[in-house]
């Protein structure tokens, strides 16, 4: 059922791009969740802006994430540095033990409201799945491939590059992809703290009653999450692919 799915694909691509760009055709849609005369389409910010702010937001923290887990993976999976592997899952396992909406109230007042707090929020969150997928894809390489690798004059740091990290390089973007798709439904909080977003528009929704506000800002937020999901899984198998070919 290939060809099926790339038709659910292309038209959730096509349904998202079609409200975010003219959000008033779809009025008649949403005109029913209103009550006393409220606007059906969200009216107090542009849908594509705070679309893309909250993508910008999400993929920022993943960026970030990204960096400090694979080389913290990459650090306690070495000998010099096996001793600090349960203080790095502890620090890690912070961002996942305390609620966003908990890290967002203390760091709000250390650097002010607006996209730095969500940022910081999201990065902690982020952290735990990139982390471990990057120390079980280390540790679960082959030894015979390892000590071929060796045999053939390898340093540790060629070994790394050239033969460990691309073997661990599949269990690595699955986590990158599955803290991505995390944030792309947490980043809506950051909204409570001034930053831009499509937790705007959920907000204005609870805050007038107003159904079709929050049902807008929850279906946008769940396509954005499949797409990309769906876009890094294929991103994940060419890069994958290639990388055997090489």
């Amino acid at each position: 059922m290939p060809g099926m799915a790339a038709i659910l694909r292309l038209a959730a691509l096509a349904l998202l791009l079609g409200f975010l760009l003219m959000p008033q055709s779809f009025a008649p849609l949403f005109t029913p969740l209103t009550q006393y005369g409220a606007p059906p389409i969200y009216d107090q910010g542009n849908l594509l802006t705070l679309a893309l702010a909250h993508l910008g937001v999400v993929c920022c923290a993943a960026a970030a994430s990204t960096l400090v887990a694979v080389g913290l993976g990459i650090l306690v999976t070495r000998p010099s540095g096996a001793q600090f592997l349960p203080l790095s899952r502890t620090l890690v396992n912070i961002g996942q033990t305390f609620p966003p909406v908990a890290v967002l109230a203390v760091t709000v007042p250390l650097v002010g409201f607006g996209e730095k707090p969500t940022l910081i929020a999201l990065f902690a969150y982020g952290l735990l799945p990139i982390f471990e997928n990057t120390i079980v894809g280390l540790q679960t390489c082959p030894p015979q491939v390892l000590e071929a690798a060796s045999g053939m004059g390898m340093s540790a740091r060629q070994r790394l590059l050239s033969v460990e990290l691309p073997l661990a390089l599949p269990l690595i973007l699955e986590g990158i992809r599955l803290s991505l798709v995390i944030n792309v439904g947490t980043a809506t909080i950051g909204s409570t703290v001034a930053a831009k977003g499509l937790g705007e528009v959920i907000i204005a929704g609870l805050l007038s009653n107003n159904n079709a506000f929050i049902l807008q800002g929850g279906l946008v937020t769940g396509l954005m999450a499949i797409l990309l999901y769906d876009a890094l899984a294929g991103l994940e198998r060419r890069i994958c692919r290639t990388a055997h070919l090489e």
